[in-house]
């Protein structure tokens, strides 16, 4: 199967996150986020419960059905490290509105292709919009984590083409 472009996750923060660290009464999270046979993770912070990592993440996207997910973690130095929540990226609304903004042509800077509401079908703590800024198109996602007591995780995504790959073009 080939590459049809990269989808770009810039994992920002984390908020409320679950306390593994029962000592320290925190946390040394991070995120793995898996989709296929791909798995990239941000690098961990030392005893935060409400962790910036401002880390850019790249998935080499062949299917745009294969599910994208989310797993936060505690770093441990003697043990295996502990599960914090998952959650499940969809990026099913972003190329709709990707695709729609490839058939309209130019738009205003700062405009909302979409909004995307919180649901049963979705991990979404909050509504998300996807947004036409500087030429390109990015969507902010609150998460909220699954299996775990507390947490939130906010990434904002964005596809990039790669010269002569089908991208998100359905006429290619």
């Amino acid at each position: 199967m080939e590459t049809l472009g990269l989808l770009r996750i810039t994992v920002r923060r984390g908020f409320g996150l679950a306390v593994r660290d029962k000592v320290t009464g925190t946390s040394d999270p991070y995120v793995v986020i898996t989709s296929a046979e791909q798995k990239v993770k941000t690098r961990f912070v030392k005893n935060n419960c409400n962790p910036e990592w401002n880390d850019e993440l790249t998935l080499s996207i062949k299917d745009l059905n294969a599910p994208i997910s989310l797993t936060v973690y505690d770093k441990d130095t003697f043990s295996v490290d502990d599960p914090m929540g998952t959650a499940v990226i969809d990026i099913q609304p972003y190329i709709e509105a990707a695709r729609l903004r490839k058939s309209v042509g130019e738009l205003p800077n700062g405009v909302a292709l979409k909004k995307v509401e919180p649901s049963r079908t979705n991990d979404l703590a909050e509504e998300s919009c996807i947004i036409m800024e500087n030429g390109k198109i990015t969507q902010k996602m609150h998460l909220k984590l699954n299996n775990v007591e507390s947490g939130q995780v906010l990434i904002q995504v964005e596809w990039v083409d790669i010269p002569g790959c089908k991208g998100l073009d359905p006429d290619y």
